[in-house]
């Protein structure tokens, strides 16, 4: 099984910063895509960034220019760095992996952290 952590959550004021952090670790064959999705109250859960393992990413348009989402592979972690954070960007995040096991390396499955909350107030 492939386990995912999140951490760096917390309460910042309009216009601050965050870094979020995310652990994968487990009996982990390969880890295809990393990518952080989030979901405030009331709503559904939407990607954030994605990264898949060409290097390649992708942004929710209300996001770009603001989030940057990076990977170290070797470390099997993922980060976002969130920057001129907006009270609409408070929301659980949660980080997701696209991978396969060591016992069954070619059986791909989505896994999930826990979440962390950020939360945008002033």
């Amino acid at each position: 099984q492939v386990t995912l952590v999140e951490s760096g959550g917390g309460l910042v004021q309009p216009g601050g910063s965050l870094r979020l952090s995310c652990a994968a670790s487990g009996t982990i064959f390969k880890i295809f895509s990393m990518a952080w999705y989030r979901q405030a109250s009331g709503k559904q859960r939407e990607l954030v960034a994605s990264m898949p393992s060409d290097g390649s990413t992708n942004y929710a348009d209300s996001v770009k220019g603001r989030f940057t989402i990076s990977r170290d592979s070797a470390k099997n972690m993922v980060y976002l760095q969130m920057t001129s954070l907006k009270p609409e960007d408070t929301a659980a995040y949660y980080c997701n992996a696209y991978a396969s096991v060591i016992a069954n390396p070619l059986k791909l499955d989505n896994y999930w952290g826990r979440g962390t909350q950020v939360t945008v107030s002033s």
